[in-house]
């Protein structure tokens, strides 16, 4: 099973970006939404992204973001990855790219094994495919829910070539680790005592959790229909 990178996303403070590159995270993410609890300014986003340095990838997440403000996102955050979580298309996804220069990543929110096809229209496009929880109705942005989807789901894919998200937390990692096995994993509220605020003591639940499901290693068969059927 090979070690999938964790992206620690939604962070708003020094602190906790240190308190996670200590536990070995290798992508941080900022938030550029305004209804999102968890939205940062061009100007926070400097500020932290000269904290993170080259300890970290540092990862946008903008959701059907302009042009303008792409341009000026990439010249001043200087971001390595941006994530598009909105309702872009395929040639949105590449003019992104072209404008910015930058890696992109695009969202894809997943209810049913239909939503699953749409991996294969970004896929040409996207630099990093990213399958998230479908929000739920009542809810005004489209990530960072606290909702997962069924991962079963996931057993159709003859890849694990993507960034897991939705509803992943210190309870939840284990099966995301050892069951599906993504290439990356993308946790933001599930490290929260409030939308938007982290907690310390999450934070180290999970990396707990994710370096025992690390060690353990993929489930048997025999402990996937005990455990998580």
């Amino acid at each position: 099973m090979t070690r999938p990178h964790i992206k620690i996303c939604g962070l708003k403070t020094e602190g906790h970006i240190d308190t996670v590159l200590a536990r070995g995270c290798s992508e941080v993410g900022f938030v550029h939404f305004e209804r999102s609890p968890r939205h940062l300014s061009i100007e926070d986003m400097i500020r932290l992204r000269a904290h993170v340095g080259g300890r970290a990838l540092v990862t946008v997440v903008t959701v059907d973001a302009d042009d303008d403000f792409l341009k000026r996102l990439a010249a001043r955050v200087r971001p390595d990855v941006i994530q598009l979580h909105g309702s872009e298309t395929a040639a949105r996804v590449a003019a992104v790219q072209a404008l910015t220069g930058a890696t992109v990543m695009k969202a894809i929110p997943v209810a049913s094994v239909a939503d699953l096809e749409e991996i294969e229209r970004f896929r040409p496009v996207a630099d990093r495919i990213l399958l998230d929880a479908r929000a739920p109705k009542t809810s005004n942005i489209p990530g960072g829910n606290g909702v997962s989807f069924d991962w079963g789901l996931l057993d159709a894919l003859e890849t694990r070539d993507f960034t897991l998200s939705g509803g992943i937390n210190p309870d939840t990692i284990e099966a995301a680790v050892r069951r599906v096995a993504p290439r990356g994993l993308d946790v933001s509220s599930g490290v929260e005592r409030e939308p938007g605020v982290k907690d310390d003591g999450l934070i180290h639940r999970l990396f707990d959790a994710f370096e025992a499901a690390v060690e353990a290693g993929p489930l048997t068969h025999h402990e996937e229909k005990r455990r998580f059927a």
